[in-house]
């Protein structure tokens, strides 16, 4: 006597096969898209085209003699003047996470009686970020990369 299809322990396996690739598929796409990647750039000629522009402020400053120690700890950033002895009246910093944009901040900072910038965070710092440092007229520009937090100033070596 003949059993029907449902019976046979073969069948279940020829749909369990190809049932469980495409609900794999299906998992994948859902993934893919509720993550998206935020390090990949939509427009990446036009922030090639403004990378390039930016070169001409890094030169500027380079020329200025602007230079600084950096100090992070958990809950401070300082700012050390060592180059120039032209004193800033306001410095924008900001931070950008090497791989999460949704960390990304920046700070404000005003030099204290030392002509030392000092500025409070409230954020977690740990990790490693590109750290931009610009004047209020924003005519020159410093950057560099760094692993945070820190304990001892370092000399803010400048990358472009």
């Amino acid at each position: 006597m003949k059993t029907p299809w449902y019976k046979e322990p073969w069948a279940y396996l020829v749909f369990i096969l190809p049932l469980s690739a495409v609900v794999a598929g299906i998992t994948t796409l859902i993934i893919a898209n509720t993550d998206a990647d935020t390090v990949v750039v939509d427009d990446y000629y036009k922030k090639g085209k403004a990378i390039n522009q930016d070169i001409r402020k890094f030169k500027l400053a380079q020329k200025l003699g602007v230079r600084f120690d950096i100090k992070v700890t958990n809950d401070e950033l300082v700012l050390k003047p060592t180059g120039i002895e032209k004193s800033f009246p306001m410095l924008n910093v900001n931070f950008y996470h090497s791989t999460l944009a949704d960390r990304d901040f920046s700070v404000k900072l005003t030099p204290d009686g030392k002509g030392w910038m000092r500025q409070r965070i409230n954020t977690d710092i740990s990790g490693k970020w590109r750290i931009v440092v610009t004047p209020f007229d924003n005519q020159w520009k410093l950057q560099t990369t760094l692993g945070l937090p820190q304990q001892q100033f370092r000399e803010f070596e400048l990358r472009y």
